[in-house]
């Protein structure tokens, strides 16, 4: 089990690496290199905006990967993300700049974006699943909080990487600096693989397999017999992933932008995605003794309530400032993260669980942070921050709402759920 479950964390970890190093960038490098002379607001949405794209891409890996994974298995179809991440990655470190081939740059990089984002739709709900279908009744959340805790692990990783290289002198940085956590892909993606290759396939997928059910496409059966599920669970993530693209993108820009160091930022990014993986843990433990529904709505009341004092920190123009900010948002977002594996897993049966868990993760995150950035750019530049914290408060709301309609899921067997 512990091989499971280390397999289940550093195979999100990379992937997240991966997708999360991306996002970096795209606050601080990306309108500088690919979308220069556009001036400050417009190279900043544009920016954000090929990092919506691979959000959007999400949603269509989590249908595509969790196909495969509910007829195939979960672990071949790991493997097969993780190669297509990796790729990718790399790809991006290599993209040749606007200035050198023009607008077939940007172009290039939205079309490589979109392949993070498909093979990232197919990661979670794979780690989270070979966790949580290998444990035991009582520790479905835990054991499903390892694939959360890769991301935070991730992004730790990777702003840590980044921020290392922002110490070169600005010029090598944006001509190659940049470049660099990108191509490093490759090796942390050859130790990812000997990993997982390793992991047997869950019991419960192979006690489908013994029975030799016929069934029909998982994604129909998702989108006709579970609509109420998806639909709800989808409402109830978005929380999560709108207060990471505020906090853990847009306001790395905005701090930057206000006067902030860039290098100081970055730190206290990295150290606040480190914050948020002993709160994962935590919150899943915890939601495995009273419930998933209760430890979700505490965040979500918290995490409504803190919109404005995290604003105006992140307004202030300094590193403790943002630090502040960054700190207290992400810790909020561990809390609804950690039992939101066991959350998804649990509304869908095991034949249909890849895809439908798939579907409500990925989708939940295209709604919450892919667009988050560019829509809080926009409402900030079209009414303030007392704009962009009235609709934050009114996504949680509208979240808490749709989890109270859900069914807890922290007793019930998952060999009879459908």
């Amino acid at each position: 089990m512990r091989r499971i479950l280390a397999s289940s964390f550093i195979g999100s970890l990379i992937e997240y690496y991966d997708f999360l190093l991306y996002a970096t960038a795209a606050a601080i490098v990306f309108q500088d290199v690919f979308f220069a002379g556009a001036g400050a607001g417009v190279a900043a949405f544009a920016s954000f905006g090929t990092l919506a794209a691979g959000y959007a891409a999400r949603p269509v890996g989590g249908a595509i990967f969790g196909h495969f994974g509910d007829r195939l298995g979960r672990k071949n179809v790991l493997v097969v993300s993780m190669v297509t991440m990796g790729v990718a990655t790399c790809l991006i470190g290599l993209l040749p700049t606007t200035a050198q081939i023009g607008f077939a740059a940007p172009v290039l990089l939205v079309l490589l974006r979109v392949v993070q984002g498909l093979a990232v739709g197919g990661e979670w709900g794979g780690a989270m699943l070979v966790g949580l279908e290998h444990a035991p009744g009582g520790r479905r959340g835990f054991a499903a909080s390892f694939a959360n805790m890769g991301a935070p692990a991730g992004a730790t990783l990777a702003t840590l990487v980044v921020s290392a290289c922002t110490l070169l002198p600005e010029d090598d940085f944006l001509s190659w600096g940049w470049r660099i956590p990108f191509l490093l892909s490759v090796a942390l993606v050859s130790v990812g693989l000997v990993i997982r290759l390793k992991v047997a396939e869950t019991p419960l997928f192979q006690e489908l397999q013994d029975t030799a059910e016929k069934r029909r496409l998982p994604l129909v059966e998702v989108l006709t017999r579970h609509p109420r599920n998806l639909a709800l669970g989808i409402v109830a993530g978005t929380s999560v992933y709108t207060l990471a693209g505020i906090v853990t993108v847009w306001a790395v820009s905005h701090a930057v932008d206000a006067g902030a160091d860039k290098t100081g930022v970055l730190n206290a990014k990295a150290a606040a995605a480190a914050v948020m993986i002993p709160v994962v843990i935590v919150s899943a433990r915890l939601s495995d003794r009273v419930g998933r529904r209760p430890v979700m709505l505490a965040g979500m009341v918290a995490a409504a309530l803190a919109a404005y004092p995290i604003l105006w920190l992140a307004d202030t123009g300094s590193v403790w400032g943002f630090a502040g900010a960054v700190v207290l948002g992400q810790a909020l977002q561990g809390v609804i993260f950690g039992p939101f594996g066991a959350f998804t897993a649990e509304l869908f049966p095991t034949r249909m669980r890849y895809t439908g868990a798939s579907l409500t993760y990925q989708t939940a995150s295209t709604l919450g942070a892919g667009f988050t950035p560019a829509i809080a750019s926009a409402l900030v530049v079209g009414g303030g921050l007392p704009l962009l914290g009235g609709v934050w408060v009114l996504a949680f709301a509208v979240a808490g709402a749709a989890l109270l309609l859900t069914r807890e899921g922290r007793t019930r067997d998952l060999t009879a759920i459908g």
